[in-house]
């Protein structure tokens, strides 16, 4: 284990913020994480909340810049962006039928294939403005850790 990054609250601080930053994990093993290592949970919660959040809007603004300049140096990754693409399309769906609330609750269920992420894909590829799809993604990313606030202390009561 990785002991140099928990050591000091600090160090377990700056652990989950990075943990929370990382895609497919975010925050929902980003909170649990630093639960696990001790964190007070309103340290926990604070550092995993803005380590899930720093990502979004730089996905919303430079995606698409970040996919051509990919595609145009990495030919072979085509496939893989056109994969990505179509996967926020068809989430997108769901963003265009029920707007914010869409994009919200697409953030907010902590399950593969969800969060913030994804909702900041989706976001990008649907033209959201910036102020509205990041306070949407906000909203869902909280809502998202009063979920595994919960699963978080009932599998510790349960353990």
């Amino acid at each position: 284990m990785l002991t140099f990054l928990t050591e000091t609250t600090l160090d377990r601080l700056l652990a989950t913020f990075l943990i929370s930053m990382v895609p497919v994990v975010e925050l929902r093993g980003g909170l649990p994480y630093g639960i696990a290592l001790g964190l007070p949970y309103p340290l926990a919660l604070t550092a995993a909340v803005l380590g899930n959040m720093v990502p979004a809007p730089f996905i919303i603004v430079y995606i698409r810049h970040i996919f051509a300049w990919l595609r145009k140096h990495f030919v072979k990754l085509d496939g893989l962006i056109t994969k990505l693409e179509q996967k926020a399309h068809v989430k997108g769906k769901i963003v265009q039928k029920y707007s914010v609330i869409g994009l919200c609750l697409l953030v907010a269920i902590p399950l593969p294939g969800t969060g913030a992420w994804t909702g900041a894909l989706v976001a990008a590829m649907l033209d959201m403005r910036l102020k509205k799809a990041v306070s949407t993604i906000f909203l869902g990313v909280l809502i998202a850790a009063g979920i595994m606030t919960a699963v978080t202390f009932g599998a510790i009561r349960i353990f």
